[in-house]
């Protein structure tokens, strides 16, 4: 019993209005969370994308090549039950954003972290209200909290399904206010994913490249990448 798999039995899976949403129906079944809530999605791009998931499957059912119910589920079975409890973890990012954590050698690498890094927090005061300020070596320094109250306030605004791919945008990169450079779309998606990256980079350019390393790094860069997909499917209409 432990090996049996799902497998297709719907011929066709269709998008439809719901009273509080969209939902997919899979030969007009509607499709059930993990927690066996209704699965109904707050765009109908999202329910278009959920729905082209579950027609591209074939034979065996395999979760894993069907990201955005993935995190359809996650932010409904999830999230939305722990709202304020993952936007506080998501928050405190901010208090020691990878950004702000700056090497005193060598200038090198000094000077392209604030080339790189600079113009971001600089845009993060601006546009988030948030000033988050410098800090050489690894050693926690407390930020302002009147930015972080406002940081603060602007990840708790975020809906469940926002919220959900917030998570892995922040999460993934280190930095609270990458995060929200990717979902106010300052630079290209993968442009971001570089600029979290400039210290690994940096070993990379000096010391070679570790295969292993590489290949879990390819893996949190798709990642990142449908994180910022599925906040684009949050907003589209």
């Amino acid at each position: 019993m432990g090996d049996w798999k799902a497998k297709r039995f719907w011929k066709e899976a269709q998008v439809a209005d719901h009273e509080d949403g969209f939902a997919v129906l899979l030969d007009g079944r509607s499709i059930k969370t993990p927690a066996k809530r209704n699965l109904i999605l707050p765009t109908r791009a999202m329910a278009q994308a959920v729905a082209v998931e579950w027609d591209a499957q074939e034979g065996e059912i395999k979760p894993e090549t069907m990201p955005v119910t993935k995190t359809a589920n996650a932010a409904l079975d999830k999230v939305a039950i722990q709202h304020g409890e993952v936007a506080d973890m998501l928050a405190a990012y901010g208090d020691s954003d990878l950004l702000c954590y700056r090497a005193d050698t060598p200038e090198e690498l000094v000077a392209r972290q604030a080339a790189q890094w600079d113009p971001i927090l600089d845009w993060a005061a601006e546009n988030l209200g948030a000033r988050l300020e410098t800090r050489t070596g690894v050693i926690h320094k407390p930020q302002d909290q009147q930015a972080l109250e406002a940081l603060s306030a602007r990840t708790h605004a975020l809906d469940a399904f926002q919220l959900a791919a917030f998570h892995d945008l922040v999460s993934l990169s280190g930095s609270l206010v990458l995060g929200f450079a990717a979902i106010e779309k300052l630079h290209d998606i993968e442009v971001l994913w570089e600029i979290s990256r400039l210290d690994e980079i940096w070993q990379i350019e000096h010391w070679g490249v570790d295969d292993e390393a590489e290949a879990l790094t390819s893996l949190k860069k798709s990642s990142f990448l449908h994180a910022e997909r599925m906040f684009t499917l949050c907003c589209d209409v």
